[in-house]
């Protein structure tokens, strides 16, 4: 949910609380002067009917009181009660419906005997004036609630444009386009303050990245060229028959050590770079194909190891990646298979289209299967291996929406592809 939507949702509920309070108060108060009103005239007529009863000692049911709605009751005893209202209901002669009244009790003596007189005050036509005054008011804070809510939306829409403005630009913002991040300077000061810190850091990072990748490129070249150099001119010097046992021993120490570190070179260099997304040429690649064909490409290797192959395609298994790096993935998966299978072992490849299985037939897994594919982390103790093809792996997975687990079973050694599901 949006901020603003949130904010206005927010607004609204308070709004809507406020006014209904304010809407039940306006009407009690309305009620409690319109009753203090009634009550003050009931007592008025208190006071004329105790004058007439003190002048004549005995009550008639002259035209004013009759009109006024009054009821004499003699009763027994001879204690003085507290005068009270209440509320009761009569029925009107005219039309038989129940009529609201505001009723006084007190007792008066009339020729020596105690009567309890009630005196009553129509409310009906108050009760339609509060009714009245209680939906007009209703309908004046409605149009006041939506007036506001309307304009307070406007508000707050054209208050927060810098803002959304700023997030649209940065998530177009690409580090390795070359383009730099434009923020506007708007006119409020927190959000100017805002993109100013934006801008800032969009521009150290664009610096970092560019440096970061001159770095690779030139260590991918100085380095490379002189490890290649020196296994070139160490080849030659193992070809030379002059050489001692001794000598032709640690010559070939030499060899294998410069073409290890060449190859740790080349694999640091790719880390770096797929961290850094250096690769921009990403299409929609059939990876379950891709494995396919490289499985064949290696039938001399399988053969020699006395390997079998099971390729089930139930679907092939798209997925979007720069081709250099799917051709790196599925070579390092395979070598992996080949490398740490039994001999006459076993290969199997199964696709979907939500998922992609290599497993093969090998030894016991000696390290946890969770640090499987951290950095330098061997299985073997071959020299041939510097431990960062399954990193290479998970690095790829990482940085283009993939997936990858393992697990082993009996002896069979999978790993899984999936595409996250974002």
């Amino acid at each position: 949910m949006k901020l603003l939507n949130k904010t206005n949702r927010i607004y609204l509920a308070f709004s809507l609380v406020i006014y209904l309070l304010t809407a039940i108060a306006f009407y009690q108060i309305i009620r409690l002067v319109i009753y203090d009103e009634v009550e003050n005239r009931l007592r008025v007529e208190k006071r004329d009917f105790q004058a007439y009863v003190r002048a004549h000692n005995t009550w008639s049911n002259i035209p004013y009181f009759v009109e006024n709605k009054i009821e004499i009751t003699p009763v027994n005893s001879n204690s003085t009660r507290q005068e009270e209202f209440s509320d009761t209901l009569i029925l009107n002669r005219y039309d038989n419906e129940l009529s609201p009244f505001r009723q006084l009790t007190f007792y008066q003596s009339i020729q020596g005997v105690v009567h309890r007189v009630e005196i009553r005050k129509s409310l009906l036509q108050t009760y339609r004036l509060i009714e009245v005054m209680t939906l007009a008011m209703m309908l004046f804070l409605g149009l006041l609630l939506v007036g506001t809510f309307w304009f307070q939306n406007k508000l707050s829409g054209r208050l927060w444009h810098p803002f959304y403005d700023t997030l649209s630009r940065i998530k177009g913002f690409d580090l390795s386009s070359g383009t730099s991040l434009a923020l506007e300077k708007p006119e409020i000061t927190e959000f100017r303050e805002l993109n100013d810190v934006l801008q800032k850091m969009a521009d150290k990072m664009q610096q970092d990245y560019r440096s970061l990748k001159e770095f690779t490129e030139n260590a991918s070249h100085e380095m490379q060229t002189p490890l290649a150099l020196i296994n070139a001119k160490v080849e030659q010097l193992i070809q030379n028959e002059q050489l001692t046992e001794i000598q032709t021993h640690w010559v070939e120490s030499i060899y294998h050590a410069s073409r290890r570190i060449s190859r740790l070179n080349q694999g640091l260099l790719l880390l770096a770079k797929i961290e850094n997304k250096q690769f921009n040429d990403s299409q929609s690649i059939d990876l379950s194909s891709l494995l396919s064909g490289k499985l064949t490409d290696m039938e001399e290797v399988l053969t020699f190891k006395k390997l079998s192959v099971n390729i089930q395609i139930i679907a092939s298994f798209d997925v979007v990646l720069p081709q250099t790096l799917a051709d790196i993935l599925v070579t390092n998966l395979v070598n992996n298979a080949i490398k740490h299978n039994q001999t006459a072992g076993q290969i199997e490849l199964v696709s979907t289209a939500d998922q992609l299985y290599l497993s093969n037939t090998g030894g016991v897994l000696k390290s946890s299967p969770e640090r499987l594919f951290e950095r330098f982390k061997k299985e073997s103790a071959s020299p041939d291996s510097v431990g960062l093809g399954l990193s290479i792996i998970r690095q790829i997975g990482d940085s283009y929406g993939l997936t990858i687990s393992y697990e082993e079973t009996n002896g069979i050694h999978r790993f899984c592809l999936e595409r996250v599901v974002r």
